[in-house]
């Protein structure tokens, strides 16, 4: 049955235009017509604009591309009161429930434009009964233009930067799983100090526990000896902890770095000997001089940095010639 929705013609250049649909309520993904109709001078060629529009798919969008307008148009041209009579027929689907109104269609004949009546469509959503048959449907087809995205769940798509916050965290933690079994750290592991800063900051300790000057000398040079015999151990793998001060300076006069230095470290094992066996007790001069012995015995016997070699500046040489 035919229903004609609204009949407001316009005329321009005595071209009337009208629209009409097959079926003003449409079940959703259901088919239905529009039919357009020109009554126009025999001598006059129009067309209908919105017809170029059409996509390679054969589909032009209407009302935010909810309805759509499809291919095949189908066109038939008769006489009618010594006018072209001609109809067109347009097939109308859409896949959104809802109250459509269809705009005018313009129909350009040279300058002049005739506009069509308007037209409502009503969509109606498809009631699915999970025991009932579904028939007179198109099978499932796969979209066009494929992509990734169409296979992906709409979940993965609405929330992509969750989704990539939670594979950086999960790499996260397998690296930091990884580095762990590895170094035993996932900070890493601090450089350990050299005997260099080890002696130093002993010394540095010593001084301020202030041992001598509280009446324990023996303390005080058993700390001083055994931060002395670390560092020699440390810096030249001298066993200085497992010997004798005899031992001690006979290691370090066979060591070339050592063995114009080993004064400073006879001078500290004698007074120790005295203080720790004879039960000497040493003038505070005496404990301050041990102390800066030992200060630059490590001072003198540091690592030195590599040196960078220097290229060679011939600049001053004269040039033979």
């Amino acid at each position: 049955m035919t229903l004609l929705i609204s009949t407001m013609p316009i005329l321009a250049a005595q071209t009337l235009v009208t629209a009409k649909l097959d079926s003003a309520i449409l079940m959703m993904g259901r088919m239905t017509h529009l039919k357009l109709s020109v009554d126009q001078k025999k001598d006059a060629k129009g067309s209908f604009p919105l017809f170029s529009q059409m996509k390679d798919n054969g589909i032009i969008g209407l009302c935010g591309d909810s309805v759509e307008l499809r291919a095949p148009i189908k066109a038939d041209t008769s006489e009618k009161a010594g006018m072209w009579h001609i109809e067109y027929i347009v097939p109308v689907q859409s896949f959104d429930s809802g109250y459509y109104q269809l705009p005018e269609i313009a129909f350009v004949i040279g300058k002049d434009t005739a506009l069509s009546n308007k037209v409502a469509l009503k969509v109606v959503p498809v009631v699915v009964d999970a025991n009932a048959p579904i028939d007179d449907y198109a099978n499932v087809a796969d979209p066009e233009n494929k992509s990734i995205f169409d296979v992906l769940p709409d979940w993965v798509v609405d929330y992509w930067w969750l989704v990539i916050i939670i594979l950086l965290a999960i790499a996260a933690f397998v690296y930091a799983w990884f580095k762990y079994r590895k170094e035993g750290s996932i900070l890493g592991k601090k450089p350990e100090p050299t005997p260099y800063e080890i002696a130093i900051a002993g010394l540095r300790d010593l001084k301020e526990k202030k041992l001598w000057e509280q009446g324990m000398e023996k303390e005080y040079y058993t700390d001083l000896t055994d931060i002395l015999r670390a560092y020699m151990y440390g810096r030249f793998g001298i066993n200085a902890v497992e010997m004798t001060s005899r031992q001690i300076l006979g290691a370090l006069k066979n060591n070339k770095e050592t063995h114009d230095k080993r004064d400073y470290i006879r001078s500290i094992l004698n007074m120790a000997d005295f203080v720790k066996f004879a039960k000497v007790r040493p003038l505070p001069d005496d404990n301050v001089a041990s102390y800066d012995n030992a200060l630059r015995f490590v001072e003198e016997t540091k690592p030195l940095p590599p040196v960078e070699e220097q290229p060679e500046n011939n600049l001053g040489k004269e040039v033979k010639k």
